[in-house]
């Protein structure tokens, strides 16, 4: 019988940075994790590891950037590679989740909170990561 999945790692895949979020789908919580760094879209792999060995999740949620249109994009290609190499890498299983509109809705969240727009001050990328893994968890109940 497969182990039952508690404890989620999601990502926000991005060109530059990461978010990341931390859940657990049998209490059904979440919180966002500092965001991680990327360069052209390559993680910090030891960032990364440090991460996993922390959490030690039993899930890796990635988002998928799928168009408005359900075409897919450059990033969404890159987004399944990453989340192909996170599963080679680590050995955990992967689920890829829609992420439409989750950076929007991050961004709005933030501006409601009072934040004035500068997202290098106050990246939403671990927001829109948290947002991500929200979905997640709603679609396995």
């Amino acid at each position: 019988m497969p182990k039952p999945t508690h404890t989620v790692l999601a990502f926000d895949f991005g060109l530059s940075q990461i978010g990341v979020a931390v859940g657990n789908s049998l209490l059904q919580t979440t919180e966002p994790l500092p965001v991680l760094r990327a360069n052209n879209g390559k993680p910090d792999w030891a960032a990364l590891e440090t991460l996993i060995n922390e959490w030690c999740p039993d899930l890796l949620v990635v988002g998928d950037p799928i168009n408005m249109d359900d075409s897919v994009g450059e990033l969404a290609i890159r987004s399944r590679k990453f989340a192909r190499r996170l599963e080679g890498r680590f050995g955990k299983p992967i689920a890829m989740t829609d992420e439409r509109l989750t950076s929007f809705e991050a961004k709005l969240s933030q501006r409601e909170r009072g934040h004035k727009g500068n997202y290098k001050k106050n990246p939403v990328d671990s927001i829109a990561a948290e947002l991500i893994l929200q979905t997640w968890i709603r679609q396995q109940s």
